[in-house]
């Protein structure tokens, strides 16, 4: 065409004489003429409309999403909620009201294991989790025996699930419930001294302490019932020590009622060390002298009118033999079925125990201590009983979801229960909120996510055991890391316990969370903070008591150069570490000497004192909901799982440095050579730097090709953005109606099908609800999504997916099962390098493998001597400690308490062969 002529509209050529535009010849106008034009210009346009549209259809092809009846176009074409951008938005959304509100609605009336406040308390959580979450309430409560076809679903189908769906696995472990009791001093004839008063008698001043003062009254879980007499011997913490010195001594404990302190190890150690020792029975007190400075002596009032402890304040808690084994005493190593095979339970005393305030603990320790040679009764009766108990679950599906991320807090309290476990309940409630807020605005987790409400932890871990027990192949092929709450604010002092491998990631978290009171302070700053009741130190000249602060020490077990403590028992994590090999995390802020006595499982640990005392404002509870959201994010949101074996590695040799310490303190004893463990754990340090390389180079390189592609995909986007804009634009003011959304609709039969398949569990089916006809199955085995290979292309693509988006990155490919179609087929775009995008993520998939294993490699089948249920030979609640963590603890043992040097040889040279059989999981 010359520089002279040009085009009209309609395609013609218009000629220029001198280069200007000249009119368009016509003819005259007549009538037919003047329609012509306006016939013409209706077929140009519905034309260009019609290009418009097909152009559409074939851009949209090349997109991710379809367009929903929520989003407008500039939300449509958002970056994906990932990464910094989502830990942002979620961290606004915990907050001081919601969580007082949500402890107040637990710390209601007490609720205990097994009873019907208990069974509420997990419908309320359910009923939490399913508005939350977005789930859909099923017709009936989704409440499933355990073993059931139901309950065994839920839990296993959840690598295959599209929806969060929630639901309540149904228990049945031996428990035990209080009937009489009696304590008293009696003469020589049997005439009665004294008999103390057993309850608490709470003071109107806290209304609802006051109102429930005798709702459950003060037993021991799990405790022998038996009315048994004898003389009175005090055994002050009742520390192995503390019984060996009186054994060294010559006290004689056969038929001895013995009094000890609260405090130093579990309360079930006490009684199982009293037992082995021939006595009749055990009584615990709480001492004034472990309080700190928080005393009626150093001028501060007893609660309710102050912040000492009430006098008349009892602890309550089970005395299980913790360190044999947790969880249901009849159905060690396997699930608490209600029909299940039981034995006679061996983790559970066979003598009586009581505990005693404060008061009638120092009315016995003068009588011991002034030599005083008459008799103690103790008469405990118990009710022991199968007992129902009610775990709460829900699912939260992940891109990958082969990999899960599982948090748990226990429900079941003792009484109220207002610290333990209501401030972790309260937190955990503001975690899930923020994740449900995420959900809300469309993110979803690249690896899937498992909650869970626990019962029966107070009588002994059972919940947590028995689901663990029930479902352990599912935890080790699946579980990349569990995350524990039990009180999350009792005191002033932020503490966290945790796996190694974890410890980096838990203290990163705990620097990005503002210090719950302080400005320019972070929560991590909290792990020195103290409470502020020091007394008048110059007018009392107050002392604390040398050994309650050894004690007290103690207690806060050991820690690593960043102060990331490490984890023995006394929660429920318990299972998930020290059986399976499962990654571990345990956090909160508890007391120290100089905070407001804490009255633990008392009624006293009521919703009163937590607002005035433990954490006035709810600050500290929003705080840890904030820190366990952030090392959730991170866990599940991170291309390469941020798990630092190499820190572990190096810790491995820090508790080895320990053994030889207490190995040179039994020369005469114990002989052991530690130096071919000593260079199996440089090996082992040296695979995992090499590891580290790999995540590095994995991650880069699966990065590298994403952004790549991203650039091609990008123009592809902005066509697609510029035509429906255009296009919408043109439809509204030739025709006046809006774009049409392209979402996929389903009919009512099939929704509700739908419906089915996320939210009620299938009781006769092992698979997911397939919304395709059978007819059509038959036809398109290889084809269809839910057939063996094209589901497995389905979780492929959708992982591909879920990489890219928490990359960084929309995918610049569609994947061949998502929801957008053209014509009504699946579209993919094979020039786009999938092959390459795969291997890639399989080779990032392979360290993360890597990295789980780690853990799951110091779990030894023959477990640890003398109470096998404990697999991991890395670290484990002491013997005789049952909370506080021994690491190595077989070979330790051997050595401290065994003092054996062919035991000592022995354990030596399996964790030899552990640890080379780690190196070898690693390396690459």
């Amino acid at each position: 065409m010359s520089s002279k002529q040009t085009r009209s509209a309609f395609g013609g050529v218009l000629t220029k004489a001198d280069g200007l535009p000249i009119a368009n010849p016509v003819k005259a106008a007549t009538p037919q003429n003047r329609r012509r034009p306006l016939f013409y210009r209706f077929l140009a346009c519905y034309a260009l409309l019609y290009s418009l549209f097909v152009a559409m259809k074939a851009i949209q092809s090349f997109g991710q999403h379809s367009f929903s009846n929520e989003d407008n176009l500039e939300g449509h074409f958002r970056k994906p909620l990932i990464g910094k951008a989502a830990e942002k938005y979620f961290l606004e959304v915990p907050n001081e009201e919601s969580c007082l509100q949500a402890s107040r609605q637990y710390t209601a009336e007490p609720h205990p294991a097994g009873s019907d406040r208990d069974l509420q308390t997990a419908k309320d959580f359910l009923t939490l989790l399913q508005n939350e979450l977005g789930i859909k309430t099923p017709s009936e409560t989704p409440i499933f025996p355990a073993g059931s076809l139901k309950s065994r679903h839920a839990t296993l189908m959840i690598p295959k699930a599209h929806a969060p769906y929630a639901w309540i696995d149904t228990y049945y472990p031996v428990m035990n419930t209080p009937l009489e009791r009696n304590l008293q001093t009696l003469d020589a004839d049997g005439k009665v001294l004294w008999e103390a008063d057993l309850e608490e008698h709470a003071e109107p001043e806290d209304p609802e302490a006051h109102k429930y003062s005798d709702s459950v009254p003060t037993f021991h879980g799990l405790s022998k019932g038996a009315d048994v007499s004898g003389k009175l011997i005090y055994a002050n913490y009742g520390l192995v020590e503390d019984y060996d010195a009186l054994v060294g001594q010559g006290v004689n404990l056969t038929g001895a009622i013995v009094l000890t302190r609260y405090g130093g190890n579990f309360r079930g150690i006490k009684v199982q060390k009293a037992q082995e020792l021939g006595a009749a029975g055990v009584l615990i007190y709480s001492d004034v002298r472990d309080d700190g400075t928080v005393t009626v002596e150093n001028g501060y009032k007893p609660y309710p009118h102050g912040p000492a402890r009430n006098p008349k304040a009892v602890q309550r808690g089970s005395v299980q033999f913790l360190s044999m084994y947790p969880g249901d005493p009849t159905t060690p190593g396997t699930p608490a079925y209600e029909n299940a095979t039981r034995t006679e339970g061996l983790n559970k005393p066979q003598i009586p125990s009581l505990p005693i305030s404060q008061e009638n603990g120092e009315k016995l320790l003068k009588l011991a201590k002034d030599g005083w040679n008459g008799t103690v009764r103790l008469n405990n009766q118990v009710d022991e009983k199968v007992m129902p108990i009610w775990n709460t679950m829900a699912i939260i599906p992940g891109y990958i979801k082969d990999e899960v991320v599982m948090l748990g807090n226990h429900r079941d309290a003792w009484v109220m229960g207002a610290a333990d476990p209501t401030s972790g309940t309260a937190s955990i409630h503001e975690t899930i909120r923020g994740l449900g807020a995420l959900l809300k605005k469309g993110w979803k987790p690249l690896r899937s996510i498992l909650i869970a409400s626990w019962d029966a932890e107070e009588y002994g871990l059972i919940g947590s055991t028995e689901w663990g027990e029930d479902f352990t192949e599912f935890v080790d092929k699946y579980v990349v890391a569990y995350l524990n709450l039990d009180g999350s604010a009792s005191g002033s002092r932020f503490q966290v316990g945790a796996s190694p491998s974890l410890a980096h990631l838990v203290y990163g978290a705990a620097l990005a969370v503002p210090h719950p009171t302080e400005e320019s302070k972070t929560l991590w700053d909290a792990t020195h903070d103290t409470g502020k009741y020091f007394g008048d130190m110059q007018d009392v000249n107050i002392r604390l008591n040398a050994e309650a602060v050894a004690v007290h020490e103690a207690s806060l077990n050991a820690r690593d150069n960043l102060g990331v403590g490490v984890l023995g028992s006394g929660s429920d994590f318990t299972i998930f570490l020290q059986r399976i090999g499962v990654a571990s995390m345990n956090h909160g802020f508890t007391g120290t000497m100089t905070d407001a006595v804490y009255h633990y499982h008392s009624v006293y640990d009521s919703e009163r004192w937590e607002e005035m005392y433990a954490d006035p404002g709810f600050h500290r509870h929003v705080a840890v909901a904030k820190h366990l959201g952030l090392v959730t994010l991170r866990l599940t949101g991170s291309i390469v799982l941020p798990l630092n074996t190499t820190h572990y590695a190096y810790e491995l040799e820090s508790y080895l440095d320990k053994v030889e310490d207490q190995a040179i303190a039994y020369p005469s004893e114990v002989n052991v050579d530690l130096s071919p463990l000593r260079n199996s754990i440089h090996s082992l340090q040296a695979a995992s730097q090499a590891l580290d390389y790999e995540k590095f180079v994995s991650e880069r390189e699966l990065k590298k090709i994403l952004k790549k592609w991203h650039k091609k995909g990008s123009k592809l986007r902005k066509l697609r953005r510029k035509a429906r804009k255009a296009y919408c634009k043109m439809l509204k003011k030739v025709f006046g109606k809006e774009c049409r959304h392209h979402s996929k609709e389903l009919s009512p039969k099939t929704q509700q099908e739908e419906d089915s398949q996320s939210q009620n569990i299938d009781a006769d089916a092992h698979v997911q609800v397939d919304l395709r006809s059978e007819e059509t199955r038959r036809l398109h085995p290889r084809s269809h999504p839910h057939s063996e290979r094209g589901e497995n292309r389905k979780e492929r693509s959708e992982m591909m997916h879920g990489f890219a988006l928490h990359s960084g990155f929309e995918p610049p490919f569609q994947t061949p099962y998502s929801d957008e179609h053209t014509c009504g087929k699946p579209v993919s775009r094979p020039h786009f390098p999938l092959p390459k995008i795969y291997k890639a993520i399989k080779r990032v998939r392979a360290v993360n493998q890597k990295l789980i294993a780690f853990e799951r490699g110091f779990i030894s089948e023959d477990g640890l001597p003398s109470r096998e249920w404990y697999k991991h030979l890395g670290v484990a609640p002491g013997r005789w400690l049952g909370y506080g963590a021994t690491t190595l603890p077989a070979l330790t043992e051997s050595i401290t308490l065994d003092k054996n040097s062919t035991l000592a040889k022995y354990e030596a040279e399996r964790l030899r062969r552990l640890v080379d059989k780690l190196a070898e999981t690693i390396r690459v």
